[in-house]
């Protein structure tokens, strides 16, 4: 693990920490079973690591965990990458038995995310804006450190 990757990962631990002590104070706002909790952290993490990917590679992330009011779903990263609006869904897996992250982006999660993007869009008032969608993909394991596969342009726009 190079050093960038050690101060990302030092961040994201310390961060979990102080999470968890805020969350105490919380109480009946944690989920109440401890694999749920754990599933949870693994996304929120996830999440993170692409933030701080995206940022080093010259994206500008303008909205993270956007919930569109008329619509269900929610966009987990939204990014200028130059002149292109990205929105970004971000699969963290800890183990690859059941297959890449990638892969776990099934239609009617893309028919979710091409409905909170076009949501998104009209709230802006910007329809004439150039945008697509990309996965990023998160290999995390405690033993052997993260890998980020960001698939640009991963489905498109049907309409």
């Amino acid at each position: 693990m190079n050093w960038w990757a050690r101060s990302v990962y030092r961040a994201l631990v310390w961060r979990e920490r102080r999470e968890a002590r805020f969350a105490k104070r919380l109480g009946s706002l944690r989920p109440k079973s401890p694999r749920a909790d754990a599933h949870l952290a693994t996304g929120r993490r996830g999440e993170r690591l692409v933030y701080w990917h995206l940022r080093q590679a010259g994206y500008t992330v303008v909205a993270r965990n956007r919930r569109p009011a008329t619509h269900e779903g929610e966009l987990d990263l939204v990014a200028w990458d130059g002149p292109v609006l990205a929105f970004v869904e971000v699969k963290t897996r800890t183990s690859i038995d059941a297959g890449p992250p990638a892969t776990a982006v099934l239609p009617k999660q893309r028919r979710r995310i091409l409905q909170s993007a076009q949501a998104y869009l009209h709230r802006l008032g910007r329809r004439d804006v150039s945008y697509r969608f990309d996965i990023a993909s998160v290999a995390w394991s405690p033993d052997a450190g993260f890998e980020v596969r960001v698939i640009k342009n991963a489905f498109r726009d049907r309409s």
